[in-house]
């Protein structure tokens, strides 16, 4: 994710870096071009006066926007909810690792073996948080060797939802620990909180990620901006002359930018370089 670091308001105007310029500018460049050779066709020819009123474009303009702006609220909300998510599994993570190091105990005979127990705890736990980020990008599960052993990696593969599997082993040596005396009966409820909040976590995460925006919704406003920066020249270049093709510019990088920053922030777990930084 990029962060501006106390920019000035000019250096943010030509800032380019974490911009949606490098996605629209191809797009900006065609309807420029467009809207420059119509109007040299418009202005240096007698045949080819095909000119429409600014009205549509005026009727057509407003609710677009309004359309741009309520799709661009829609998926930031669902970025935000994806920062709240991630951040609660980050302070739920801390609170579990603390309750793992602190909240167990063992007679002196075994105090080897809670060692070994609160390593693979902890362990095992990072390495859900990296399948979790790893599943919500689409990505494969090799890193997980980091913390697992290889013959665990490669069965994850085969399991419909690898953190949820991790997870639940887990829970399974939660409750082996309380079965030896480890964990205090008491106690044990706190471990288990901490593991119903991570999976809740984990299932409001998916639901961003496997219900995007409806299609036919993004596939109209992208028809409509398209159709409305390629026919603008149509509708000012009786007014704005050889000013047209600049006109068109500034208006396309408007309308293109805003339908963009919506594409780009609608799956907050992505690899765009707004996107979360789940690490």
């Amino acid at each position: 994710m990029f962060v501006a670091d106390r920019l000035g308001w000019l250096s943010r105007v030509f800032h380019l870096k974490g911009s949606v310029l490098a996605v629209i500018w191809p797009r900006i460049a065609v309807v420029t071009l467009v809207a420059t050779a119509f109007t040299v066709a418009y202005l240096k020819t007698e045949f080819f006066h095909i000119s429409l009123t600014t009205t549509p474009f005026t009727l057509v303009g407003v609710p677009l926007g309004i359309f741009l702006g309520f799709r661009n609220n829609v998926a930031y909300d669902r970025f935000w909810e994806g920062r709240k998510l991630w951040g609660q599994l980050v302070n739920t993570s801390r609170a579990f690792t603390r309750q793992v190091l602190t909240l167990t105990s063992a007679p002196v005979e075994s105090t080897l073996r809670l060692d070994e127990f609160r390593k693979t705890i902890v362990r095992r736990h990072a390495a859900y948080v990296h399948a979790l980020r790893l599943s919500l990008r689409s990505e494969s599960y090799n890193e997980l060797t980091r913390f697992l052993p290889e013959e665990e990696v490669h069965n994850l593969r085969r399991e419909p939802n690898a953190a949820n599997a991790i997870l639940h082993q887990t829970g399974e040596l939660l409750a082996s620990a309380w079965r030896h005396g480890w964990i205090d009966s008491v106690l044990m409820r706190s471990f288990d909180q901490s593991l119903v909040i991570l999976a809740d976590v984990q299932g409001a995460c998916e639901r961003i990620k496997s219900t995007p925006m409806p299609f036919s919704y993004t596939v109209l406003i992208h028809r409509i901006v398209a159709i409305y920066c390629f026919l603008l020249p149509f509708g000012i270049t009786e007014t704005a002359g050889w000013m047209t093709p600049f006109v068109v510019l500034i208006i396309a990088n408007a309308f293109f930018g805003l339908d963009a920053i919506g594409d780009e922030i609608e799956n907050p777990f992505g690899h765009d370089i707004n996107d979360l930084p789940l690490l």
